[in-house]
């Protein structure tokens, strides 16, 4: 799906509002005025059409979530004051690779990640303003946050500098903060994760609990759930990779406890 194809940045500042609107303004903000010089009555009219409007509920909460993962990937490489050339090749990587992006969301990735690096808004008003869009889609929370991982931890090792990111993302978003060990502990290269971490349980759980906890997640994850709460559909991708994870890590379970 080429979602950022239909997207115009000259309105989304608006649309958006906060520290969130004013990055994808920023990264955006110069498509608006080259749509109005587009004619309308060519292949580039949807361009122009779709500046002359305010986005809809689903729109918004998609370029939230896009603008508010890369915006706080922007903090967590300036986590030490100096985003390296590992950390540039970390994000470009998850951008190329990751995600499955056709090449006009690459760059709007790309577009967003610099323009938070340079503008201002902090991990603080980044994090707040996805809470308060999503704070009812614990998936999409829990989402960002492995994002987060996946990125801090690819050169192979976790900063304190980026912990404390991270561990900020995760009080904001309400998550108890085993939730951080559980996560460090599934990204950690040398780890072996359980089926119990995966479900968010530890091996004292009873079967009722467990089953629970599996119900719960892979209604969260299920494709169709995201797919409903206007998430891009590239972030669906890994979204649907958890939702195995978490089916694989049932049926583990349920074979070692003969669960029925």
């Amino acid at each position: 799906m080429a979602w950022f194809g239909k997207i115009v940045g000259g309105i989304l500042g608006f649309s958006l509002g906060g520290p969130i609107g004013l990055i994808a303004g920023i990264a955006f903000g110069n498509l608006f005025d080259q749509a109005e010089n587009y004619d309308k009555n060519s292949s580039s009219t949807k361009y122009y059409e779709f500046g002359q409007r305010r986005m809809n509920r689903v729109e918004q909460r998609n370029m939230l979530f896009f603008v508010g993962v890369f915006s706080l990937l922007a903090r967590l490489t300036q986590a030490d004051s100096k985003v390296s050339s590992e950390e540039r090749a970390a994000v470009n990587n998850f951008i190329n690779n990751d995600l499955g992006l056709d090449a006009a969301s690459k760059e709007a990735a790309r577009r967003v990640f610099e323009a938070a690096l340079v503008n201002g808004g902090t991990v603080e008003q980044f994090a707040k303003q996805l809470y308060s869009g999503f704070n009812h889609d614990q998936a999409i929370l829990q989402l960002t946050v492995d994002v987060l991982f996946k990125v801090a931890i690819s050169d192979g090792s976790l900063s304190i500098e980026e912990e404390n990111i991270i561990k900020q993302v995760i009080a904001i978003f309400r998550f108890s903060p085993s939730y951080f060990d559980a996560m460090k502990n599934k990204y950690s290269a040398s780890s072996n994760v359980s089926a119990y971490t995966i479900l968010g349980l530890n091996k004292n759980a009873t079967d009722s609990e467990i089953k629970k906890a599996y119900r719960k997640l892979s209604i969260e994850y299920h494709p169709d759930t995201i797919a409903s709460k206007g998430l891009p559909e590239e972030f669906s991708k890994m979204a649907t990779h958890k939702f195995r994870e978490i089916q694989e890590a049932y049926e583990k379970i349920k074979k070692e406890r003969n669960i029925k």
